[in-house]
């Protein structure tokens, strides 16, 4: 699909620094961490089909990683080199397919708890991917009649606890539905990609941060799980409690992690441990 606009925001001057956002939040997530970047690096915070002034996704076509890549790649500097690329969740897979894409030209990668829920189907972890699908299946069914509280409630509530959804203000509550919209589409990127997981390993740069919480959602926990025993060399951080949004709910520890890395040029470390907080045990929502 060819793009026309793609809406960034920028900030700062030096290497480029990509970032991708989560479902459900758009550039502006990334505020607070393009104002830790911008003294050391030319910021740029993309906004995906149907985010900020990016057009939505055309109804009548099926979305892929790679549409979402190009677009990605659209928003770049021209004749950017040495670039450093950063995803969140969906972001983190679009990345993912970015960096693959570009290859040679990208020096650093960050995923903060990336979602190619398709490795969880090729690696047999199949309850993992059943409760990946069961989110899907919710938002397919409700978006397609347009009910989108009902989809965003338990969207809401599976990212990010139970209760979410009824501790948010009526207002929140429409902002976030609204906001949703994008996601009935990001679904089919995320599951019909068919990369496996040496391909990954093979392509992506060696100096790759993949930051997750060890005891949050089973799915991008056993992403991290996969990608930890196939890709070696990569710096694997656990981020004890964060949740799944951290990079908005806890950029306290996610940011110094981002930052440092970024501007690292030291050889990488095999394993880091980040302290967070460590959440009452949760069980998954069934749907």
């Amino acid at each position: 699909m060819a793009t026309t606009q793609v809406d960034f925001v920028e900030a700062g001057s030096g290497p480029v620094v990509m970032l991708v956002h989560s479902s459900v939040s758009g550039a502006r997530q990334w505020r607070g961490l393009m104002d830790d970047l911008k003294s050391h690096f030319h910021v740029r915070a993309v906004n995906l089909f149907g985010y900020g002034k990016t057009p939505p996704w055309p109804a009548e076509a099926r979305q892929s990683l790679t549409d979402q890549a190009r677009l990605v790649e659209a928003a770049l500097p021209a004749g950017a080199d040495e670039i450093r690329l950063v995803g969140h969740s969906l972001g983190g897979a679009v990345a993912m397919k970015v960096a693959a894409r570009l290859w040679s030209r990208v020096a650093k990668l960050v995923l903060l708890e990336p979602n190619p829920f398709h490795l969880l189907a090729q690696a047999g972890r199949t309850d993992a991917f059943a409760a990946a699908m069961n989110l899907r299946n919710v938002i397919k069914k409700y978006g397609a009649v347009g009910e989108w509280a009902m989809a965003a409630e338990k969207f809401a509530d599976y990212w990010t606890g139970a209760g979410t959804w009824r501790e948010m203000s009526q207002d929140r509550r429409l902002a976030f539905s609204e906001a949703l919209k994008p996601n009935f589409f990001e679904w089919d990127a995320v599951m019909d990609d068919t990369t496996p997981v040496e391909e990954w390993a093979a392509v992506l740069p060696r100096a790759t941060l993949l930051a997750f919480d060890p005891v949050g959602v089973s799915p991008t926990r056993e992403i991290a799980a996969i990608l930890r025993r196939s890709c070696s060399g990569w710096t694997f951080a656990e981020v004890w409690g964060a949740g799944h949004m951290a990079p908005l709910t806890r950029p306290d520890l996610i940011n110094p992690l981002v930052c440092s890395f970024l501007e690292s040029v030291a050889e990488n470390k095999e394993y880091l441990e980040v302290e967070g907080w460590r959440p009452p045990r949760r069980t998954e929502a069934v749907f």
